[in-house]
C-alpha cells in the first residue's frame, strides 16, 4: 500500500515522503480498514507517540495521521460490533501506524459507523475536533446551561466545535482569536469575539469556564477570568496557570464510539458544521503539509476519491 512515512524527527514535514508500505495485519479485537479520508493535526510530528512505542522503542518509520473515515475490509480474531464491507470512522491510536495510508489496522472499540449519508471527507473531520470539544466541555468541563464559555481559537478546527456544542447546551460563549477571525468565529455561533492582538481580554469579565488550546500566558491571563467554583480546560499540557478558587485539567482526547455517534448525529440533523479547510489528495499530502501559507480549517487527505 502507499502511505506517507517520517524517519527524521528533526525534519518535521520536510522529512515526510509517499512511500510502499506492508499492509497492515488484523491483530486480536483490530479491524482493517480501507481508508477513504485521513484527518491531519500539526503538531503529530512533534507528538513522542509518533516516534517510539509504548515501551520507548524506537517505532520509525512511522506513519502519521490518526482520524479516518473510510470502509472495514478485514476482522481479527474475537473482533466484534463491526463487519466487513462497514462505513466507519474514528481515532487511531497514538503509539501505531496512522491513517495517512490507503490501510490502516486499528482497534474496533475506536471507529463507530458512518451512515451513509456523511461523506467520508466529512467523517474524517471529526473525531479529534469533536472529540476534544465535547470531553473538555462536558467530561471534564461539566459545562451546564447558562454558564459562559471562554473559547480559545473559536476560529479553529476545534474552537468551531466547542463553540457550537456549547451553544447547544445554553451556554454563553466569548470566541477569541486573530482579527482576521472574528467573522467565521461569530459565524459559528460566538456570542461575542475578542480579537487578542488589539482587544482586552480582561474587559470580558468573569467566566465558568475556559477551553484553553493557546497556553503561555493567555492560559494565564484567562485563568484570573475563571468565577469561584470555575474550570480551566486545556489540551497544551499540564496548566501552567490555575483559577484562584477553581479546577484545573489537562487532558488527551480518547476514542470513544458512543460520543462519536453523538458527533455524527449532529452532523446529520444539521446542529453541528465541520470546519473544513484544505483537502488534498495523497499524491499531494507532503506539498500541502509543508505549505508556507497559514492552513485554515481541519485539512483532509482524500486517500481515495
Amino acid at each position: 500500500m502507499r502511505a506517507i512515512v517520517v524517519t527524521d524527527q528533526t525534519a518535521g514535514t520536510a522529512g515526510m515522503t509517499l512511500a510502499e508500505r506492508p499492509e497492515p495485519p488484523a491483530a486480536i479485537n483490530d479491524v482493517v480498514v480501507e481508508v477513504h479520508a485521513s484527518g491531519y493535526v500539526p503538531t503529530e510530528l512533534e507528538w513522542p507517540s509518533t516516534w517510539t512505542d509504548r515501551a520507548d522503542r524506537d517505532r520509525s518509520p512511522s506513519v502519521p495521521g490518526h482520524e479516518l473515515a473510510g470502509v472495514v475490509t478485514a476482522l481479527g480474531y474475537g473482533t466484534t460490533g463491526l463487519s466487513v464491507g462497514q462505513r466507519v470512522f474514528g481515532l487511531a491510536d497514538w503509539h501505531r501506524d496512522g491513517t495517512l495510508a490507503e490501510y490502516v489496522a486499528i482497534e474496533a472499540r475506536n471507529l463507530a459507523p458512518l451512515p451513509g449519508d456523511v461523506d467520508f471527507t466529512v467523517g474524517a473531520s471529526l473525531p479529534i475536533s469533536g472529540l476534544t470539544a465535547w470531553q473538555g466541555l462536558f467530561q471534564h468541563g461539566r459545562l451546564q446551561s447558562g454558564q459562559t464559555v471562554l473559547a480559545h481559537g473559536a476560529a479553529g478546527a476545534v474552537g468551531t466545535m466547542v463553540t457550537q456544542l456549547a451553544r447547544e447546551v445554553g451556554a454563553f460563549v466569548i470566541g477569541t482569536g486573530r482579527a482576521a477571525d472574528r467573522e467565521k468565529a461569530l459565524g459559528y455561533g460566538a456570542n461575542e469575539f475578542v480579537d487578542l492582538t488589539n482587544d482586552s481580554l480582561e474587559d470580558i469579565g468573569q467566566v465558568d469556564l475556559v477551553f484553553d488550546v493557546i497556553g503561555g500566558d493567555i492560559q494565564k491571563r484567562s485563568a484570573a477570568l475563571i468565577k469561584s467554583g470555575g474550570m480551566l480546560v486545556t489540551v497544551v499540557g499540564p496548566p501552567e496557570s490555575r483559577p484562584a478558587d477553581g479546577l484545573a485539567i489537562d487532558f488527551v482526547v480518547e476514542a470513544d464510539r458512543p460520543q462519536l455517534t453523538e458527533v455524527v448525529q449532529r452532523v446529520r440533523d444539521g446542529r453541528l458544521r465541520t470546519n473544513i479547510g484544505t483537502v488534498a489528495s495523497l499524491d499531494d499530502a507532503v506539498t500541502t503539509f509543508n505549505s508556507t501559507e497559514r492552513l485554515k480549517g481541519k485539512t483532509i487527505i482524500s486517500v481515495r476519491p
